[in-house]
């Protein structure tokens, strides 16, 4: 399971609107960028009270990159 779907498998298990759901993966000169985009109403339920929700899902996957071995992954979640 590569990194992007590992992603998506954790946010649509969190949000209701799960077509909307897209994963992107950019890779830089300074590592990859993960780029999560979620529809607007799902933003409350990925994010989570104080950012917990957000925080564990980006643990995670810097869990699974550390077995992929990718050196540094930067993982930014958003709406449109």
């Amino acid at each position: 399971m590569s990194i992007e779907e590992f992603a998506e498998f954790l946010v649509t298990n969190i949000a209701k609107d799960t077509d909307l759901i897209k994963v992107k993966r950019f890779d830089t000169d300074t590592g990859v960028i993960l780029e999560i985009l979620i529809s607007e109403s799902d933003m409350p339920r990925v994010i989570g009270k104080q950012g917990k929700v957000a925080n564990s899902i980006k643990s995670l996957i810097q869990a699974k990159a550390y077995n992929d071995n990718i050196k540094k992954i930067k993982v930014n979640i958003d709406s449109f």
